[in-house]
């Protein structure tokens, strides 16, 4: 038996799962698909398509996101393995039976991810929204189709629901997991993760994760990134621009109210703080326009966001280090 949990908000995306799964159903061995609505309010119900109504039920989230639906659904599963989906993926025509053949593995094998494609535009470089999209392909542990054993769910608690954006928690888990002594291996099944539409400032909504990367260092210490897979960040660039800036803004604004050489010192520092604080700039602009589509449109978005994205990224962080301040580190390794 494979029980199959699917947090959702109710995004159009999902009837196009569930099209697929309901193709497949019949290649899964007894199974249970839990649709974890976490619409919250009177957002009315969820469409099922009629092959797997008899397999599936619409559970009723806290609205606290998907850490928390992710626990409900396993909760309420019957099997000794779960499946969690992404609503937004669309599972190839051979993922039901490769799912259980990747489940055939031995006893100290808690978890198997699925392969996760994010197919990108032809004829054109893609996007920085594209391309960090496209970042799930190499992903480690993601959630967007990853199998846990129930026993090894149970054995770490679950999702930590402090994680109230689709964002660390399920490296978070993965590397509580392998702390417990479970294995976690790769499978042979593959999703499709489309990229999906977003306005010109998707990339200073994403900097408040960067509160959920503060608890990660409060909980398992300077090398949290290598222990739980994860790429290199740039929160120290990001430091140095907005203390560059600051101190540009400020020096200015002391330099107005002395004279003689205390102001042209205040000058100066200010001169330099704001040459420093537009070279970092401009080389984060660079690093975002160079591999992508360079269309007037994208220039410009990289050029507004990449200067607003150092200071959002550091406050996010401060309000994530205080919020956690009374976190006790443990053991990363």
């Amino acid at each position: 038996m494979i029980s199959v949990v699917v947090p959702t908000l109710g995004r159009p995306s999902l009837a196009v799962l569930l099209d697929a799964l309901a193709a497949q159903a019949g290649e899964l061995p007894d199974p249970e698909i839990l649709l974890v609505d976490d619409r919250g309010g009177e957002a009315g119900e969820l469409a099922v398509p009629g092959a797997l109504s008899a397999y599936t039920k619409v559970l009723t989230g806290s609205g606290a996101g998907p850490a928390a639906a992710r626990n409900v659904g396993w909760r309420a599963a019957r099997s000794p393995w779960i499946v969690f989906l992404d609503d937004d993926v669309v599972p190839a025509a051979d993922w039901a039976r490769r799912l259980v053949a990747d489940l055939e593995v031995g006893g100290r094998v808690g978890g198997v991810q699925g392969r996760v494609e994010v197919p990108l535009p032809a004829g054109r470089r893609p996007t920085d929204w594209e391309r960090g999209t496209a970042g799930l392909a190499e992903g480690a542990w993601i959630t967007a189709d990853m199998a846990y054993r129930r026993a090894a769910l149970a054995d770490v608690g679950g999702f930590d629901e402090r994680f109230p954006r689709a964002y660390r928690e399920d490296a978070e888990l993965a590397h509580r997991v392998r702390l417990a002594g479970w294995e976690l291996v790769r499978g042979g099944r593959a999703v499709t993760h489309p990229v999906r539409p977003e306005d010109r400032w998707v990339s200073l909504r994403v900097q408040r994760g960067n509160a959920d990367d503060a608890l990660l260092r409060r909980r398992y210490g300077p090398a949290w990134r290598e222990d739980l897979e994860l790429p290199p960040g740039r929160r120290h660039r990001h430091v140095a621009i907005t203390a560059a800036g600051a101190v540009a803004v400020v020096a200015a604004a002391l330099s107005r109210t002395t004279d003689g050489t205390p102001r042209r010192l205040l000058t100066a520092v200010s001169v330099a703080a704001g040459a420093g604080w537009v070279a970092g700039t401009a080389e984060f602009a660079h690093a975002r326009i160079a591999p992508g589509p360079r269309t007037a449109d994208e220039v410009t978005t990289m050029a507004l966001t990449s200067a607003l994205i150092p200071p959002l990224a550091v406050t996010h962080w401060v309000r994530g280090w205080w919020r956690t301040r009374d976190e006790r580190p443990r053991a990363g390794r």
